[in-house]
């Protein structure tokens, strides 16, 4: 007869078994809807660009890839460094940054407010928060038009307070697309701090008060260790989205200050170019990547501190 050992090996055998059978018709869907359309992009980024667009295939070239960093003088055919591409990654780079930091400068006092808000009205205010997300994307970046354009509501403020004489040009500048972003992206930041702040048992924060700790001792010492990992998913959900953004830089930027989503996109459409469409859309994965492992490590980190 066998063990009951054995007997309990077979038995957790089966329900591994069961749980991948189960989770199979998923794994399908996710590799046929999500890995599947990455490999097609990165086979893209090794081939030759057709004559009107798409590409040539069983002819290969690094030419995408190469095309990513670097140019050839249109004259003599020397080497450059793609100036263009590299200033648009310097842009995307920065502005998702910046987005980031003021997002979290504004969203932790706001989810600070609500976490110390009585319970029964806490509900209410993450409610308020949702509510942008009732809206499309592109009608709240319109929205956002509204309030920055030279007749827009800021600088008609401005110049009834006596401030300006002149509307200021935010449109089509960096500014109008940091505006933009931090008006759609910061609810990203609010929920996920809301989340940890919520768990926060205060206590520990009187207790820093009782110790004659200033406030500044206590949030730095107390607080942010603690809601640390709501700052780190809060940071992601913003910095990734705003790294890949195409609509807010399209109609706030004007077509003239391109992110990586619109550089992307004018190489599949008026650029003809769909080998570095590719190896762009691959690099950009790529960047998520590193921003998704740094948050996993982190993320571990904080587990293995605090469990």
């Amino acid at each position: 007869m066998a063990s009951a050992a054995e007997i309990a090996r077979q038995a957790q055998r089966d329900e591994v078994r069961r749980r991948w059978l189960l989770s199979s018709p998923a794994l399908v869907i996710i590799f046929v809807a999500a890995i599947g359309p990455l490999f097609v992009m990165l086979a893209y980024s090794f081939m030759v660009k057709g004559d009107y667009g798409d590409v040539k295939f069983g002819q290969y070239s690094l030419d995408g890839w190469f095309s990513v960093l670097f140019q050839r003088d249109i004259f003599d055919d020397t080497l450059a460094f793609a100036d263009a591409h590299l200033s648009i990654f310097w842009r995307s780079l920065r502005l998702s940054f910046i987005t980031t930091a003021v997002t979290l400068l504004l969203g932790f006092p706001t989810a600070y407010f609500i976490a110390t808000r009585p319970r029964h009205t806490r509900e209410i205010w993450v409610f308020l928060v949702t509510i942008p997300f009732w809206t499309n994307l592109l009608i709240r970046t319109f929205a956002m038009q509204q309030v920055i354009r030279n007749e827009g509501i800021l600088n008609s403020l401005l110049r009834a307070a006596g401030i300006i004489d002149e509307p200021l040009q935010i449109m089509h500048t960096d500014w109008a697309i940091l505006f933009g972003m931090v008006y759609v992206y910061l609810p990203l930041m609010v929920l996920p701090l809301y989340a940890s702040m919520e768990k926060l048992d205060f206590r520990l924060v009187e207790a820093g008060y009782d110790l004659y700790a200033g406030r500044f001792s206590v949030l730095r010492r107390v607080i942010i260790p603690l809601v640390k990992p709501g700052i780190v998913a809060g940071s992601i959900l913003v910095f990734i989205p705003s790294l890949g953004a195409y609509v807010i830089p399209r109609v706030l930027g004007g077509g003239k200050n391109m992110m990586l989503g619109n550089l992307i996109e004018l190489q599949f459409g008026a650029g003809r170019n769909w080998p570095l469409g590719a190896a762009l859309s691959i690099t950009l994965m790529a960047l998520v990547m590193v921003a998704l492992l740094f948050y996993v490590r982190n993320a571990s980190r904080s587990g293995v501190q605090h469990g």
